[in-house]
Formats: structure tokens, sequence, C-alpha cells
């Protein structure tokens, strides 16, 4: 196998010349209005939104950073100009179940309307029906009726009298009653005188007595009735004048909004309400008397039923809305209703109902984020009960839960026409998709945003017109070319691939701001390389503080890794440490040792719960690999360990496998490994290397430890082939590497790496299967023959004590 050579510059970092870039500055470029690389998203996204079908619902998902948010925004409100502006809605008293609103649909604009119009309606009937009662003809009337009551009255006991006093009986009105009493010229009879005389006269006074009674009695049980009477003319009186007051006002009303029948029925209910309940209007309220928190004393009346409390206003909309709501808790999503103290007491009517994000994007579109909805208590099971349902159902979580119980209200759900956006990373979408059943019934459209584009000339000029719309739209000085090309080239550094261009908007869109900031330090009005250089430098330097410490540990000699030397079964790894927004190599010591054993490969990291299950699945694979080299027909005598030298944390991923089977294979071959190199990259079964990922990292962290700790002839790194694609190294590193003062090796099999860090060709097998001794192979080989040879003479020795006991 052909040992590798080092790599050339120009496969180490793919530069963008600045002269390939057909302007001179940004100002010459055309904004961009269409978006870089995520035609797959934008189909879905066009599809989601005309798809008006139940359960056409959008998640749109993909990283942050990716203007997501920013372009889906855009896109509905492109669609939402071209829609019709929805209804408004309206809360109103039921007056036959006060704790149960009604909800009222009016056209677009005509609820704060509406609401005025009720207002003023109830503020002309305080003053025109007490105006009306007030007046002297209602006066004349009312009295007239009570006067008919009294005449009536009298004339029933004046012939009540007139018939006593033909039978020369006296009526009389005493404090305890009415009396009937004998009279003689014209004076009442004493009782003395009664008793004197003759018995028959007595008889005859009692029986005229008795049937004047039975004519009283009857007058008495009559009066009462005629009171009645006489309160139902009063009535019926006041009811004619009330309506007198209130047809005008109402029939005004009325033709109004005569194309809305709910509305009308509702205004008939108002009018039937104040008719059967004028005396509130007739009642001068006391002017000086404090009302608490607007609610009504005791024995004042209340108007507060008339009032329409507006949910849902559109009249300053132009279309359908969209609404973004960032704090998705299950209030603000499907309202609530809020309760005010009163004397202790708390209590709640239709005025204080509010609405939540589903009325306010209700006709129209309604963008969440699916973590803060998720992270919300009850808000999910809250969101997909009115999306399954179509209607909103205003419910109190405390009374769901039966946590407080308080006087509430049931407001009448409402119709819910609402496309809704869900946004948030890919895992958050494939874990509903798994577990939750309903989900996909109602999230049948996917726009998957992609994380990066194709490089080559024609979005290498997008990406330009991208940078000039940024700073034409952020009031940014413009780029030059030489500047543009460099952020092109960071884009590639951040998609970690030199044949791609990152899609993530934010760290583009920072990096232009602060190359212009630093521009305006430097006072130029055009952004150059250098401005660009600088930004990345600064962005950088903020963020490897601890950076510097890891390797300032290295240089130190506290965390031992070697970049001079040799030293047998012991590779310098290459690991990545991510620390959130900045990722940084670090090169670790990985050790083997070998003895006579049962076969058995033990993982340290593993055995401690420091390992991954990726990490110790690599593991577990380069044992194989050895018995499938070396061990086909006989079995595998040795015990072996392998260890990430001062590791104190978890060790995850494969990308050391290939690092620590060349470790393995040095100590079984007894040969030194080279410690200026470092190496990276998977293993498998049959000893070809993988793909890993943070290649650039990796290979900057091995080179700042070399430059620390002194440079020194041969130092370099080996990486998998297939991981060539994907540099885009630092400045120094290339330069470095272009005066040979440090070297990056791509190979594909392990054997390559054997002889780039022994030195010693790994040596081909025979037909037989066997290799040349002066080989690392043929040494392995050797070494493994031996330790069999060896388990083979122990075993026998055992079998033999065994038979000697079993004789004895």
């Amino acid at each position: 196998m052909k040992r590798p050579q080092p790599l050339g510059t120009a496969r180490l970092y793919v530069a963008c010349p600045a002269d390939s870039l057909p302007f001179e500055t940004t100002d010459e470029l055309q904004q961009l209005e269409e978006v870089i690389g995520q035609q797959r998203a934008l189909d879905a996204v066009h599809f989601g939104i005309g798809m008006r079908s139940d359960g056409y619902n959008l998640f749109v998902l993909g990283p942050p950073g990716l203007g997501k948010h920013t372009l889906i925004r855009r896109y509905l409100e492109q669609a939402a100009s071209a829609a019709a502006t929805p209804s408004d809605w309206c809360y109103v008293n039921n007056f036959a179940q006060a704790h149960a609103p009604r909800a009222l649909r009016l056209p677009p604009a005509r609820g704060l309307e509406f609401h005025g119009d009720m207002e003023q309606l109830i503020d002309d009937l305080r003053t025109a029906i007490p105006a009306s009662f007030e007046s002297e003809q209602y006066r004349n009337r009312a009295q007239q009726i009570e006067d008919d009551f009294k005449e009536r009255q009298g004339q029933a006991f004046s012939a009540l009298g007139e018939a006593a006093e033909k039978e020369h009986i006296a009526f009389l009105h005493t404090p305890t009653g009415f009396a009937f009493a004998p009279t003689k010229d014209g004076e009442v009879v004493s009782p003395s005188e009664y008793e004197k005389l003759p018995e028959e006269e007595q008889q005859r006074l009692q029986k005229i007595i008795s049937d004047l009674q039975d004519r009283l009695k009857k007058v008495l049980r009559e009066v009462p009735q005629w009171r009645r009477e006489n309160r139902r003319r009063l009535k019926e009186f006041n009811r004619e004048v009330t309506m007198y007051a209130v047809g005008q006002q109402m029939e005004e009303l009325k033709r109004k909004y005569a194309e809305l029948p709910e509305l009308l029925e509702y205004l008939n209910q108002v009018e039937q309400d104040i008719i059967d309940n004028v005396d509130d209007f007739r009642k001068q309220e006391d002017e000086q008397q404090p009302k608490i928190l607007n609610l009504p004393s005791a024995n004042s009346p209340s108007f507060r039923r008339y009032e329409v409390n507006v949910l849902v206003d559109h009249s300053g909309s132009q279309g359908a809305p969209v609404v973004t709501e960032d704090n998705p808790a299950y209030h603000n999503l499907v309202g609530r209703t809020e309760h005010m103290s009163q004397m202790g007491t708390l209590l709640t009517d239709f005025t204080l109902i509010k609405p939540g994000a589903l009325h306010k994007a209700n006709g129209g579109y309604l963008v969440l984020d699916a973590r803060k909805v998720l992270m919300a208590p009850y808000a999910w099971e809250g969101l997909k009960r009115a999306l399954s349902a179509r209607q909103i159902r205003i419910e109190s979580l405390g009374e769901m839960l039966s946590i407080i119980s308080t006087v509430s209200v049931q407001p009448e759900p409402i119709p819910l026409d609402v496309k809704l956006v869900l946004v948030g990373e890919r895992l958050l979408y494939y874990l509903l998709q798994y577990y939750d059943p309903e989900f996909s019934e109602l999230f049948k459209v996917v726009a998957d945003f992609d994380e990066e584009i194709d490089r080559h000339d024609e979005n290498n000029l997008l990406y330009a017109r991208l940078i000039g719309t940024i700073a034409k739209r952020e009031k940014l000085p413009c780029f030059h070319r030489s500047a543009v090309a460099r952020v092109i080239e960071h884009g590639a550094r951040l998609a970690g691939d030199a044949e791609k261009l990152s899609t993530h908007m934010r760290s583009v869109a920072d990096l232009l701001r602060e190359s212009a900031y630093w521009a305006n330090e430097r006072g130029r009005d055009v952004v150059t390389v250098e401005h660009v250089q600088e930004a990345i430098d600064r962005q950088v330097y903020r963020l490897d503080r601890v950076r510097e410490k890891v390797h300032e540990a290295i240089q130190r000699g506290t965390i031992l890794v070697d970049t001079r030397g040799d030293a047998v079964g012991q590779v310098n790894g290459l690991s990545v440490l991510d620390m959130g927004n900045f990722a940084f190599g670090q090169p670790s010591r990985i050790t083997a040792t070998a003895r006579l054993g049962d076969g058995k490969i033990v993982d340290i990291e593993r055995e401690v719960e420091l390992g991954g299950a990726i990490h110790s699945k690599g593991v577990l694979i380069l044992s194989q690999f050895l018995a499938w080299r070396f061990a086909r027909s006989k079995p595998l005598s040795l015990t072996a360990s392998l260890v990430f030298e001062q590791s104190y944390g978890m060790v995850e991923g494969d990308s050391a496998s290939a690092a620590e089977l060349c470790a393995l294979l040095s100590s079984l071959a007894n040969l030194p490994v080279k410690q200026c190199l470092a190496m990276t990259g998977s293993v498998n079964q049959r000893g070809q290397i993988q793909a890993i990922g943070g290649v650039n990292e990796k290979i900057e962290g091995f080179f700042d430890v070399c430059q620390a700790k002194g440079p020194e002839k041969g130092q370099g790194v080996i990486i998998p082939a297939s991981n060539v694609k994907h540099l885009m190294l630092r400045e120094e590193v290339v330069r470095a590497a272009a005066e040979k003062r440090f070297s990056i090796y791509a190979i594909e099999h392990v054997d390559q790496a054997l002889e780039l860090l022994t030195g010693t060709p790994a040596g081909e097998p025979d037909e037989l299967g066997n290799y040349l001794k002066d080989t690392v192979n043929g040494l392995v080989q050797a070494r493994l023959d031996e330790l069999t040879e060896l388990a083979l003479t122990y075993a026998a020795v055992k079998k033999g004590d065994s038979e000697d006991g079993a004789e004895l």
C-alpha cells in the first residue's frame, strides 16, 4: 500500500479569489429578494399556506439561526395581505343565563363601533327614561290612574254607608278598622240603651248589621284586587312610556345593524331587559358615592350587563392577521377570564374575558416556537384541543384542575379558523411524531430548512448579493469584493465543508455587523478583507479563554501530551470541545497495553461509565478487526486495555477508534509511535478509515499545541481521506504546511496510518495470510502467535495438574 504524502496547500483551504466576483463593492449589486438554498422548504411553505383543509398546519424545522422566523413571517404577511380581513368578535351578556356569555360575530371594524353605539344608547336612555317619567303628561296620567282607584274604593264605601244610613245604622271608621252601630235621632245608641231595646228590635238590628258586615267583607276582599289592577294599569302605562322612550333609540340601532340577525336578536333581548328593569334607569345614583373597582354597590343598579366586550378588533387591519406569540402560556393561547376582588370575594362577568393568541390570529396565521409551547404547562394540550375541535373554549386551569373555587363564567366557544405554524428543531419534530399520536393529524406539512448550500460561482454571487442586502437593510457600509470573498470563505468554514456554504444567517449577519464596526473604528467607508478578518479574530478572542487554559496546561506539562520523540503503545488522539458558540480541538494521549489473556479488550472509559455508547461501539469494532485479521482460525489469546489519559469527563464518539487501534497494534508489535503526529478517524471491521466531524478544529488544536511546545520536524496530523473536502484551515496552518513545518496526511486504511506513525512498512499478507516479520503486521502476528503458544502451554500444564490430582 502506497505511503501517503502531505496534502498540498490548495487542498487545505479552498479560497474564493476576489477577482472572480464581478463587482467592486456591494453597492453595485441588486438586493436579494429570494432566499438562498431553501427551495424545498419554501415549496412546503407555499403549499401549507395555500392548503386550507383541516390538519394542514406547518411545522418549520431546522437549527436556530437560519432566519426561519423572519422568512416565515415575511411569506405569511405576503399571503395575509391578499386575504380577506376576518370578523370581529364580541362577548355580550346572556340575559337568560348570565354565567354563559354569548359570542357575537361582526364584520371587520364593526366591533368597536357597536361597542360605542351600545354605550351611547345606555347613556341616552339613562337621561331619556327619567325625563319621560318626570314629564307633566306622565304625572297627570299616573295621578289619574291613582285617582280612579281611590274613587272606586270611595264609591264602594259610600254606597255601603248610604245603605246603613237607611237602616239607621252608623258606618264607623275606627283605629282598629270599620264598625256598624245603631243610631237614634242621628246619635249612636249606647250599649246601655241598646240593652233596653226589645228583644225583637235587637234581633232586627243584629240581622241588619250582619248583612252590612257581609257587604263590607265583600268590599274589603275586592279592594286588594282593585289595588293590583291599579298597579297593573300603572305598570302597563310605565311600559308604554318606556317603550316609547326606548323604541326610538332602538329602532335607529336596529336599522343600522339590520343585516346581522344575531345582533338584532341580541338588541331585542336588550330592549326587553330594559323594559323589565326600567326602575334601574329611574333611580338617581349618588354621583358622589365612590365605587370599588368599578363594580356597582349592593343597592345601586348595574348597567354592566349592557356593555359589549370587544374581544377581537380589526378596525386597523388590512387582510388576515399574522400573530407571533413569544410567551405561549396556556392562557396566552386560549384566553382567560379575569376576576376582581370586592369585599374579600372574587367576582367576574363577561366584561372581564380577555382574548388569547388564537382569538387574535383567528382567520389568519399564528406562529409559535415549538420548544416554548412544550415547556408551558398544559399549553400543548390546550392548543391541540382547539385545533381538533376547531373552536376556542376559554377555560380556567384552576377550575379545570380543581385548584380554586371562584365564581366564574363559561363563555360560548368561538369557531376557529387559523393556520398554525410551529417553528422548532428537528429533534422536537421527530419526538412529537413518535410519541404524540395526534401530532401527525394536526401538522401534515413539514418545511425542512437546510443548514448549507453548494458552493459554486452562482451561489457565491447570490451570497454576495445577500451580503449587500443585509448591509443596505441595516445601513452598514458597503463591502469591498475582497471582504465579500472572505465572508464566503468563512461561510464555508461555518458549514465545515469547503464545498458548501452555511445558511446560518445569524452568524453571517453578526460577522457583517462586526466587520462594519471595525471599519468604522478604523475610519474607513468601505469594509475590506482586513476588517472582516479582524472581526473573525476578535470573535475567537472573546471566546477562547478556555482553549488558552487547556493549551497552557499542556504546554506546562500539567496535561501530558508529547509532540516530539517516540513511545510504544501511545498515540496522540484528537477531540473537539464544544462550548456552545465556540468549539476547539484538543489533543489527548491514548495509551494501550496488551498481555496474555482470553481475547478481551477492556475499554477503561466504559468500565467506569465515562464512555458513551458510540465510543464503546468503536472499541468493539477495532477488537473485531484485530480478530478478523490475526485470529481467523485460532483463539485471540490476549487481554488489552485502552484509555484516554487524564480524561475526567464523558468521552463520546468513535473518531478516536483508529488512533486506539494504532496504539494497541504498537503495543503488540513493540514498535514506538512518533509523538510528533496526531491522528483522528474512525475505523470499521476491515480497517478502512471513515470520516469524522470537527476536522478543522482538531488539526488546528494540535497545531497550536505544537507551536506552543516548540516546532519539531515532522509534526502533523493524520486524517481520513474522506475528510479532505471539509478542510478550511486557518491561514497560519496553511502557511506552515506550505513551508513544510506542518503536514496533513489523508489516509484510507489503518495500514497507512501505521506506516506514518512507526516509519515501518505495514506489510501485505501472503496467500496463507501471513506477514513478513519485519513489518508492523508481521510483528503483531508474531506476538499474537507467541501469546497463543503461551496460552496453550498454560492450558496443558493446568490439564496435567488436574489429572495428577485426580489420581491422588
